[in-house]
């Protein structure tokens, strides 16, 4: 019996990034400080408040740990995970969660990063960064993403 030749196998989207970009040459520095994410939280607020926007807004510490959580007047309540969320996958990844975004929306092989535990592909976390150095992230969440982003983009400009 003759055997069928076997076709090369062909991705179904050979344009699609295998994974998300390589984490910029950051490393992890000391925690951001109480006193710095007081500075980011209060511009990231000032920004959805300008705006009118009902958002909740998340800092977490170089080390994962949340250091302020804020739920701006009448924010859905489901937001609060989600802005936790985000700044725990931006602070993991060392990049903005745009960049998982962008490789699930490819298709291909960056749908892996889906099954990944914790992380989230929505625009809105940002890691904080000094120097070459992540001290923290922030994530943004309640309004859609493209407008979480520019909250937390806000409060991470606050930083310098």
């Amino acid at each position: 019996m003759a055997r069928k030749p076997v076709s090369p196998r062909v991705p179904a989207n050979p344009a699609a990034p295998a994974s998300p970009p390589p984490a910029p040459a950051l490393r992890y520095g000391p925690p951001i400080a109480l006193a710095a994410a007081r500075r980011v939280m209060a511009a990231a607020e000032a920004a959805a408040e300008r705006e009118g926007w009902r958002a909740v807004i998340a800092i977490v510490d170089s080390g994962g740990h949340l250091v302020m959580l804020h739920r701006l007047d009448q924010a859905q309540y489901g937001s609060l995970a989600v802005a936790q969320a985000k700044a725990a996958t931006a602070l993991e990844f060392r990049r903005p969660t745009r960049a998982i975004e962008d490789a699930v929306a490819g298709g291909g092989k960056g749908l892996r990063m889906l099954s990944l535990a914790g992380v989230v592909a929505i625009e809105g976390g940002l890691p904080l960064v000094v120097g070459d150095e992540v001290v923290g992230a922030i994530g943004v969440s309640g309004m859609r993403s493209d407008q979480d982003v520019r909250v937390a983009e806000a409060g991470a400009a606050a930083l310098h």
